[in-house]
Parts: structure tokens; sequence; C-alpha cells
């Protein structure tokens, strides 16, 4: 019995130790949060990896994940501020940043949390959505629509120990009932733009060629009175020199002569003609004074 007893004991007290290693040390993974509790109040927060200490039997031990959560809220309707009705598919990214907060007002619970943001994430989209036009809202799905959400919610989630990393809409789009009908108010739309553009065009195209033409007059104008003003210059000057060239009477009547014969052979023409003048006429005086 005695020798029994000595194989036994060491046993014991091997398997003792093992359970009292285990309750002492809690081991703390990378993506987690320790939380160490005593009689229910948390008194330690573990946020490293690694081995921690705790009392054993009196102090027990969860965790909380410390990585990126997603929550996906429910499609729903909303209404912009022109009374347009739209469907909204959104989803956020968030995560526990104060662990002790996290426990103090949501009692460490995801589903908790989840509901929070839910209904927080939802009214803020709401607001938002009913303060733009529905041109905005479509417009804004770059990222304007989710930095505005994010705006509004603003700070709501430090008194939760959470922290909202994006708010990002999967779809926002017109019911399937009235899809038909914006699609044929926007196509009418942009063709009576396109039509207020093209009659834009034409009244400037219009106005351009009505100002081409009124150059192009003031330049025949001023091109035809400088022609005439050449001309009547031209004139004087030969006029001029006729006049220094005939300045006696035998030239003068030189000229004469020479103009009544060019008018006879312009008269006469080609082709045996005969010309009748009467005879006080400068071509039959020429040719009686000749004679």
């Amino acid at each position: 019995m005695k020798k029994n007893l000595k194989l036994i004991l060491p046993a014991v007290v091997v398997v003792l130790a093992i359970l009292l290693s285990g309750a002492c040390f809690v081991t703390t993974q990378q993506n987690e949060y320790t939380i160490i509790r005593q009689f229910g109040a948390v008194v330690k927060i573990v946020d490293e990896p690694g081995l921690s200490m705790k009392l054993p039997f009196i102090q027990t031990s969860s965790t909380l994940p410390k990585t990126e959560m997603l929550y996906d809220l429910a499609v729903s309707d909303v209404i912009t501020s022109d009374k347009k009705s739209m469907v909204a598919d959104s989803f956020v990214l968030w995560r526990i940043s104060d662990p002790l907060k996290f426990i103090q007002s949501l009692s460490g619970n995801i589903g908790n949390a989840e509901y929070r943001i839910d209904t927080i994430v939802y009214n803020s989209l709401k607001t938002v959505i009913s303060s733009m036009r529905q041109e905005e809202v479509i417009s804004g799905r770059d990222g304007l629509l989710a930095q505005r959400i994010m705006d509004n919610v603003g700070n709501t989630f430090e008194n939760y120990g959470i922290t909202l990393l994006a708010i990002e809409t999967k779809r926002i789009d017109l019911p399937d009932e009235n899809k038909s009908a914006v699609y044929e108010r926007m196509i009418s739309e942009r063709d009576n733009i396109a039509a207020s553009y093209v009659a834009e065009g034409a009244a400037e195209a219009k106005q351009i060629r009505n100002e081409a033409d009124k150059s192009v007059s003031i330049t025949l104008s001023e091109a035809n009175a400088a022609a005439e003003r050449l001309k009547a210059e031209g004139e004087a000057e030969y006029m001029r020199i006729l006049s220094e060239v005939y300045d006696t009477p035998a030239e003068a009547d030189f000229y004469e002569f020479m103009r009544a014969l060019d008018m006879a052979e312009k008269a006469l023409g080609t082709g045996g003609k005969t010309l009748v003048v009467s005879s006080d006429s400068p071509i039959a005086q020429i040719f009686s004074s000749v004679e």
C-alpha cells in the first residue's frame, strides 16, 4: 500500500501542477484582446500577443476581436430632398479600439455593437440623403456620399470604444417600379439640354455670319470707294497731261482730229460699213477742213 502511495502522489502532484499552470497563464493571440476579470470586474486588458498571468480560480479571462470587422446593413428605402425614392445597400468596416469602453457600454457583446452601428449609421444615411437631390446622390457615389455620412456620424462611436473605418454604399439605385419613368425623364431632360445647346450654337453661328457679312460689305464699300477715288485721280491726271500736251490750237485741233478718227473707227468696225454723219458733227467738220 505504501509502495502504491509513493507512485500515486507524484502523479497527483504533476496533475495539480499542470492544472495550476493552466489556471495561472493566459495566451493572447495577435488578433485579439484578452480581458481578465475578478469577481466580474475587469482588472486587466492585455492587447499584446504572448503569455499573461492571472490568479487561479479567482480571476477569469475572455477575448474580444482586435481585427477589422464588417457589418452589412439591410437594404433600405431612402427619400431625397426632392422627394425621390431610392434604395440603399451599405456596409460598415469597424473595429474595437477601446476594449474597456466597449465592455462598459455594450457589455462586450458584438451583437450589441452591431445593433448600435445599424441604428446610428442608418439614421445618418437617411439624414444625409434627405438633404441631397437625387442627382447629387447619384453623382456622389464616387466617395462624396460616404464622406458626408461619416462626417454626420462624427465621434458618436467613441463612447462605445468603437472606431468606424469606412462606410460604403454597395448599391444606391432607384426602385424597380420607378426606373423606367426616371430614365425617360432623364432622357427628355438631356434632349432638352441638347436642343438648347443646338439653338445657342445656331444663334451664335448666325451672329458670326452677320458680322462676317457686315465686315465683307464694309471692306467692299471701302475698296469701291478707294477704286473710284483712284479712278478720279487717274482721270484728273489724264486730263492734266492732255492739257499740257495739247496746249496750243494746232495741237488741240490734232487731238480733236485723232479723237474723231477713233470714234469713226469704233463706229465702222469691220465689214465694209458706211458711216453717215451730219454736216455739223466734229467728224464732218474735220474732214471738211481737210478738204
